[in-house]
């Protein structure tokens, strides 16, 4: 996979952004313990794995692998939605400004 230390970085923080840990994603995707480490620490995912990923996360898979620099949120109710309580107040901060 081309950018696999971009998809590092871009699978971490998108871990970080949710708000739940990793072995909660895991578990809430079906992965056996240690799935996302792994793909932290340079295992490549199936393509199957990184839809999943993808549609979990609701970033495009080019970005997670970095073939594209950004992206932009296509749903923007769904992208607040997966926002934990402390980012929603300041995302609600923020619009009222």
């Amino acid at each position: 996979m081309n950018g696999n230390h971009l998809f590092q970085e871009r699978l971490t923080q998108a871990i970080n952004f949710s708000g739940k840990s990793t072995n909660q994603i895991e578990r809430e995707l079906g992965y056996p313990r240690n799935a996302l480490h792994n793909y932290k620490m340079g295992s490549e995912p199936s393509a199957t794995r990184l839809m999943e990923l993808s549609q979990y996360f609701q970033l495009p898979p080019n970005y997670l692998m970095g073939v594209i620099p950004d992206h932009i949120p296509n749903n923007l109710r769904a992208y607040f939605e997966q926002l934990n309580e402390e980012q929603k107040v300041e995302m609600l901060k923020i619009t009222q400004k």
